[in-house]
């Protein structure tokens, strides 16, 4: 075997042994990397509230958007769809970023804004007003008012009585919420009132003149003491009677 010869075979056996390494640290490169698997999560569209829906409000379209949510967070009391909610009536407030709830929105047939707002066990009733009793203009919705009934007798004779406290004022005219505090002049005032306050309202108002009086949102009505002056109870035989004791 020539000189040359035993060069060459020794080259090919260098070239073979980093070969061979070369592809024996591949296969364990590949034995040492940790094998990652990616988690395919389903995403749907919700319908979100894209500014502040204050309560008693008609949902339009520049209140609402949408994103992408979980199949898995999606309830069945969410909206998918922008058409199903427009034209609902927001129950209570729906702030920015909030999924919309079936839960917060007035239930279907209760009508239209203003009786989204009044609660189960009150009722909503108007009267007509002028200027002066309308407070001047400076009526508006959510103010609370106590309601003065003046009764007269005669030219020189009549008599104001206080027939409700603290009587939230639900609307002035048609409109349910104004983020305004302008005064104007308004033709009709709607009350909140229970049934029995309803008729006490329409009872003096057959009566009488009605007058509003505004109240300050936070004053509390404190409740009103009264003295009763002690009886004794006097038996004479089969009968009985109370006299009451007098300073």
């Amino acid at each position: 075997m020539s000189r040359n010869q035993v060069i060459l075979l020794f080259l090919l056996s260098i070239a073979f042994g980093l070969g061979a390494v070369f592809f024996a640290k591949q296969w364990m490169d590949r034995q040492l990397t940790p094998q990652t698997e990616v988690e395919v999560v389903e995403r749907e569209p919700v319908i979100v509230a894209a500014q502040e829906i204050p309560s008693g409000s008609v949902i339009e379209e520049q209140h609402i958007s949408s994103k992408l949510l979980e199949v898995a967070w999606r309830g069945e009391s969410q909206f998918v769809s922008e058409e199903d909610l427009l034209g609902q009536v927001a129950a209570t407030t729906i702030y920015p970023g909030e999924i919309v709830n079936r839960n917060r929105l007035a239930n279907s047939g209760e009508g239209s804004t203003l009786a989204a707002l009044i609660p189960e066990t009150k009722r909503a009733v108007t009267i007509r007003v002028n200027d002066v009793i309308g407070v001047a203009g400076f009526l508006l919705p959510g103010n609370r008012v106590d309601v003065l009934n003046t009764i007269s007798y005669s030219p020189t004779s009549a008599t104001t009585l206080t027939v409700l406290k603290d009587i939230k004022v639900l609307a002035v005219d048609q409109t349910a919420r104004t983020k305004e505090n302008k005064p104007i002049i308004v033709r009709a005032v709607t009350l909140e009132v229970s049934p029995r306050q309803a008729e006490k309202l329409l009872t003096a108002q057959s009566k009488g003149e009605i007058q509003l009086a505004l109240r300050n949102p936070h004053e509390e009505e404190k409740p009103v003491k009264r003295y009763v002056a002690p009886s004794v109870t006097i038996l004479k035989g089969t009968e009985k009677s109370n006299i009451r004791v007098k300073d």
